[in-house]
């Protein structure tokens, strides 16, 4: 199968495993593992924090931060399309007690005017107080739409003037800075809190890493062992992390060119109506109405080609570590071969 329903349906390579399987480990919840050490220390140097936190996934990581950062209550701000509202169980509601002001942002990225329109007044008793603002990066369905660097600091700024945290749920954050070619900790020191995926474009099988202050990464660990997250010999996962970065960052370039030539074999496709701009390895393509995308995805899978639904009339392609130049090639012919 040409697997292209998410990033996440990777397998660790040869190499990666071998890395695993020599993984020096403890008991991580007494804090002697010394791969999640490891792992741990170099997010937060990478990302200019002082410390960080080994989660076994990204939205533990997004709901921990969220945890940490509000009260029962408390309001969070967030794109509409946001994962922490959207695809994270209702995490934000349940485990935090929080309600959210959804923002109608461009493909997922929204102005700081925005936020300042949509602050609630901490004087009166009849609003939620507004406590955090959540930012994603890359945008998952804004068709990993990347944040330009000059509206998170509008937005931080905005922020550091009334008291407010501000969460960067970067789950496919090295995808961003691959395009904008930044610095990881310039990136890192907008935010008060990060999360960073490793089992998206990384290619490791498991975990998210939570990055921030040493008194924000201790509340994050006690609410991390609350829902359950303290892991004992956790290395050897954090161990694939650490062979990700040594070894699967530098080549997502690679995944961004392979979603750029599948958005423009669709563009040829007379029987596609809309497709979002492909600035990642995301491309969100809609349908005309005589294509519906049940009939659309069974047609591909009779190829051997998964692709996701998301929406009435669109479809999502994702470019990972496991997608060659062939199979684009393939997928491309399968799109041709479509009538108009």
């Amino acid at each position: 199968m040409i697997d292209l329903r998410s990033d996440t349906v990777t397998l660790p390579t040869t190499a990666m495993r071998e890395a695993m399987f020599d993984a020096r480990v403890g008991d991580d919840v007494y804090g002697e593992d010394p791969a999640v050490n490891a792992l741990e220390e170099r997010m937060a140097g990478m990302f200019g924090h002082e410390a960080a936190l080994f989660c076994a996934s990204g939205t533990m990581a997004n709901q921990v931060a969220i945890k940490v950062h509000t009260q029962p209550g408390d309001e969070v701000i967030c794109d509409e399309g946001a994962h922490i509202y959207r695809y994270e169980g209702g995490g934000l509601m349940a485990t935090s007690g929080c309600s959210a002001k959804l923002l109608q942002g461009d493909r997922g990225r929204f102005t700081a005017a925005q936020v300042e329109e949509a602050l609630n007044d901490p004087g009166n008793p009849h609003f939620p107080r507004t406590r955090l603002v959540c930012v994603e990066d890359t945008c998952n369905r804004g068709g990993g739409a990347i944040w330009r660097r000059e509206a998170i600091a509008g937005i931080r700024e905005l922020c550091m003037g009334h008291g407010l945290a501000m969460h960067l749920d970067g789950a496919r954050l090295f995808n961003a800075l691959a395009v904008t070619g930044e610095r990881p900790e310039e990136r890192g020191r907008l935010f008060t809190s990060i999360s960073v995926c490793l089992s998206k474009g990384l290619g490791a099988p498991v975990g998210s890493v939570l990055v921030g202050s040493t008194a924000f990464i201790a509340q994050a660990r006690r609410v991390r062992k609350r829902i359950g997250g303290g892991m004992r010999q956790a290395g050897f996962l954090a161990a694939a992390g650490l062979y990700a970065l040594d070894h699967h960052v530098q080549r997502l370039g690679d995944d961004h060119r392979r979603a750029m030539e599948l958005g423009a074999s669709l563009a040829a496709c007379a029987w596609v109506e809309q497709i979002l701009p492909v600035e990642t390895n995301i491309v969100i393509f809609r349908l005309r109405p005589a294509y519906r995308p049940e009939e659309f995805l069974a047609h591909l899978k009779s190829r051997r080609i998964l692709a996701s639904p998301v929406g009435p009339w669109s479809v999502r392609f994702v470019t990972h570590l496991d997608i060659r130049d062939e199979d684009v090639a393939k997928v491309g012919a399968c799109l041709q071969s479509l009538p108009g």
